[in-house]
């Protein structure tokens, strides 16, 4: 068995400025460990694992070499970055690189998208492609949505009986089906000869269309659009339904919600993660991870779902709830923050307030995703999260409410609902 992650590239996570500025999007932490380490945990804990293998067309920095090395290091498999050289889609990736995916002789890999947040039952999904379909066909991992959520993702029409996919269609404009995709496959190599024929259709398009002033590229594969759609209904692909948690990770507010997903995992997978409440210690209410480098004064009070970085310095009568500090951040006395993501060394000052508005899925129905809200709507900044990137300095006693406030920024006064350039 191996593992695919796709962590895209670089001209993607626009929405997850200001912060994908400062660490590629999948290394950004979420409950505390980078989004992808998720990925590659569940990964290894999968029997049979030989390789997980990290495709995008990130240039290879420093800091995706060091978390490679890690990541090697901690969870004893064999992690490997391959580079596309332009952005090939979901299908064109894989197939680019197909012969690394099947050296060793692999006989089905997975296949994750890196920005989603999941339980990952990737055992599950194994076990139900043996009892259902042939060892040749190809499993989606799907969840249930609400009729108007459905609408915004790849959308999933089944066999009730035998789950095989009848129907795929990505972003429809009507209501198709309830199930949609999340994002996570589990295929065989049988999969590249599917890939291949699109690849096939689309050099014989591009050579009809010789005007097309050549930026389009065969090499350019979804697998949702392009492979899906006609697998569908040819008793090759099933979906395997998840009734655990999933959410995307598009926009920095679904981080926030991400990181509370896999806090509220922690209590079984890692308990070790969660701070506890000491004698002498900060007061922690609800699922609360702390870097054991960081700093924090006995009478601030954490949680629920706060997420604190390396080397953060909490002082005196603090109050944080449903936020993420980034390392090297300094929480004067006094501050209060609420609903935020605080950037890398940025400081707020004494007494200061700094909130956002939870962009937090419908609590009262079961089956609600996170909305993918657009920064602004009819001219005006929509109320989110705020977001403070790296190195950012807040002034004592001042309110920063629904804001942006992008890197190496001073503040001297008080802002609502701005993006602070």
């Amino acid at each position: 068995l191996k593992a695919v992650i796709l962590i895209g590239g670089p001209q993607k996570g626009t929405r997850f400025r200001p912060l994908s500025f400062e660490v590629p999007k999948p290394l950004f932490p979420v409950a505390g460990v980078p989004m992808v380490q998720h990925h590659i945990e569940a990964c290894a804990k999968v029997p049979g694992m030989k390789e997980i293998l990290l495709m995008g067309f990130y240039q290879p920095n420093e800091a995706l070499n060091r978390f490679l090395v890690s990541a090697q290091q901690e969870f004893k498999i064999p992690i490997r970055y391959l580079q596309e050289y332009a952005a090939l889609g979901t299908g064109g990736g894989i197939y680019h690189f197909r012969d690394q995916i099947l050296s060793g002789g692999a006989e089905a890999f997975f296949v994750l998208n890196a920005d989603v947040c999941s339980e990952f039952p990737l055992q599950e999904m194994l076990e139900f492609r043996q009892q259902h379909g042939d060892v040749q066909s190809f499993v989606i991992l799907g969840t249930t949505a609400n009729r108007t959520q459905a609408l915004n993702y790849g959308c999933i029409v089944a066999n009730a009986d035998t789950q095989e996919v009848q129907h795929y269609v990505e972003k429809p404009s009507t209501f198709v089906s309830e199930i949609i995709n999340c994002g996570i496959y589990l295929f065989t190599p049988a999969i590249f000869q599917h890939i291949g024929e699109v690849f096939q259709r689309n050099q014989q398009e591009l050579a009809l269309e010789e005007s097309s002033n050549g930026w389009q590229r065969a090499e350019v594969i979804r697998l949702e659009q392009d492979v899906f759609t006609t697998l569908a209904g040819s008793r090759k692909l099933y979906v395997y339904k998840t009734d655990g948690f999933w959410s995307q990770i598009k926009s920095a507010g679904s981080a926030i919600y991400a990181s509370r997903l896999y806090l509220n995992q922690y209590s079984k997978s890692h308990p070790e993660r969660l701070a506890q409440n000491k004698p002498g210690g900060p007061v922690i209410r609800g699922n609360v991870y702390i870097h054991p480098t960081a700093s924090i004064d006995s009478t601030a009070v954490l949680g629920p779902n706060v997420s604190i970085g390396e080397g953060v310095t909490v002082g005196a009568g603090v109050r944080v709830r449903e936020s993420i500090v980034l390392h090297g951040a300094s929480l004067h006395d006094h501050t209060c923050v609420l609903n935020t993501i605080v950037g890398w060394d940025s400081t707020i000052g004494r007494w200061a307030r700094v909130e956002g508005t939870p962009s937090d899925p419908n609590p009262n129905d079961p089956y609600a995703k996170i909305d993918s809200e657009t920064l602004f709507r009819d001219g005006r900044l929509t109320p989110s999260i705020t977001i403070l990137g790296c190195s950012v300095t807040i002034p004592a006693e001042v309110v920063i409410l629904n804001s942006i406030v992008l890197p190496h920024k001073e503040l001297s006064r008080s802002y609502k609902n701005q993006i602070i350039l």
